[in-house]
């Protein structure tokens, strides 16, 4: 099993957005996708149209068991989706409490690698959504992932989220000794504002080695497929930001993006 961790020290950049897209497009093309919810906001939850604030089981159950949950004990937690090849280990609010509960106790930032390593086999890729502050809930996701996409919108106060998360990212991978490299991808774009413009043109100057070249743009049928609790690629095959997606997805994992636009399509 492959794991993505999607992350950015800032709120509503598209880290959900990202995770749903990709994950949909991935599952389009015959793969079994995890998708992990580790936002107390439980965003990524609600979207396949469960209660954050009401769930009974979830990624909160990980951390607070007394001994690794096994295969079936992790997947117990899980639910279905929308589409028939993506798994959701949902996210509670009660996730805020974890930092607070947990001080000191050894191990908790390693939880949730050792709860997908029961689990590898049932599925080909696991997509972490990431909480925006640091705390267990986003080391976990940074320990756990073999790549990292950091969603950043085209505009100026995205760039200071972006900031913080290489710093912490730099902090988190001294810590466990290991590299992790890492991609910037532009969201929201908007060609036709002076901001958007100007912030790619940073992201370009200042972190050209990590910068995906193209952006996803802005497209109110994002919002549509929310709604609905569907995947963008499903409700939408042929729109703007779901062909930006294809299209990232095609840079991430080249030999997946035929068969991803061919699913999407069926």
């Amino acid at each position: 099993m492959r794991v993505w961790s999607i992350a950015n020290q800032k709120g509503g950049v598209g880290k959900t957005t990202t995770t749903v897209a990709l994950g949909g497009l991935l599952g389009d093309a015959g793969r079994r996708v995890l998708l992990i919810d580790l936002d107390p906001h439980g965003s990524l939850t609600s979207y396949f149209g469960y209660d954050p604030d009401e769930i009974e089981h979830s990624a909160f159950d990980l951390f607070m068991a007394e001994r690794p949950l096994d295969h079936a004990g992790v997947r117990e937690l899980l639910l279905n989706t929308s589409h028939d090849q993506v798994t959701l280990l949902p996210a509670s609010t009660a996730l805020a409490t974890l930092d607070r509960q947990n001080a000191g106790r050894a191990g908790m930032g390693l939880v949730l690698s050792r709860a997908l390593q029961n689990v590898d086999a049932d599925f080909d890729y696991a997509l972490v959504d990431s909480p925006p502050l640091l705390g267990i809930c986003l080391v976990n996701a940074l320990a756990a992932c073999e790549k990292l996409l950091v969603p950043v919108q085209t505009e100026f106060l995205a760039l200071k989220g972006l900031e913080r998360m290489v710093h912490t990212l730099t902090m988190v991978t001294q810590s466990l000794n290991h590299g992790l490299e890492y991609l910037v991808i532009p969201t929201m774009f908007d060609k036709r504002t002076k901001v958007s413009l100007q912030t790619l043109e940073h992201l370009r100057t200042h972190y050209a080695g990590q910068l995906w070249r193209a952006v996803i743009p802005v497209d109110t049928r994002l919002r549509n497929a929310s709604r609905e609790g569907m995947v963008p690629s499903r409700h939408d095959p042929n729109g703007r930001a779901v062909h930006a997606y294809r299209s990232l997805l095609a840079e991430l994992e080249p030999a997946l993006a035929p068969a991803a636009a061919a699913g999407a399509a069926n």
